[in-house]
C-alpha cells in the first residue's frame, strides 16, 4: 500500500527542518513514544540505525528506523521496521511562496506478518496516524522558538 500526507506549515522552512532534524523533538509531537536510541552510524545521516520505542494503547511497539537518505533541507528518506510492519518514508519540504513550508510524506506501507489483521484496515489506520502526527508537528513548530 502507498500513500501521500502533505500539509503547510506556517514557518520558513529553515525552521521546520531545525525542528525535524532534531531527534530530541520527537516526543514533543509523537506523544506515544518513550524513547529513541541512536544504535549505529553517524547520527541522523545515510545508513544510520534507532530503535524507537512506542507506547501504542498500552502495547509497546519497537522500531527500527534506518536512514536511506538525506538531502536536507528538501529531502528526508527512512524505513521504519516493527514485527509484521514495514514502512518507508520519504519526507519532501519545499518553501511555499508566502514564507511557510509544504511538508509532502510518501509512505510505502507493507504488512509483513502472516498472523495479523488484513493489511488494507492496518493501512488505513497508519494513514490515519502519519495525519495526527503531522498536524502534531504542525502545532509545534507553529508555537516553538528557535534560536
Amino acid at each position: 500500500m502507498t500513500f501521500m500526507c502533505e500539509l503547510v506549515i506556517d514557518a520558513p522552512r529553515t525552521k521546520v527542518i531545525k525542528l525535524f532534524d532534531n531527534s530530541e523533538n520527537l516526543k514533543k509531537w509523537q506523544p506515544g513514544l518513550k524513547s529513541f536510541k541512536h544504535l549505529d552510524g553517524k547520527p541522523r545521516q545515510n545508513g544510520a540505525k534507532s530503535r524507537l520505542l512506542y507506547d501504542m494503547k498500552g502495547r509497546e511497539v519497537e522500531m527500527t528506523e534506518t536512514v536511506i537518505k538525506r538531502d536536507l533541507p528538501e529531502m528526508f528518506a527512512a524505513t521504519y521496521e516493527a514485527k509484521g510492519v514495514w514502512n518507508q518514508v520519504t519526507n519532501r519540504f519545499f518553501e511555499t511562496g508566502s514564507g511557510g513550508t509544504r511538508w509532502v510524506a510518501e509512505h510505502e506501507f507493507k504488512n509483513t506478518s502472516f498472523i495479523s489483521l488484513s493489511a488494507a484496515f492496518r493501512g488505513k489506520t497508519f494513514q490515519k496516524q502519519t495525519t495526527e502526527d503531522m498536524n502534531r508537528f504542525k502545532t509545534y513548530v507553529e508555537g516553538a522558538a528557535v534560536e
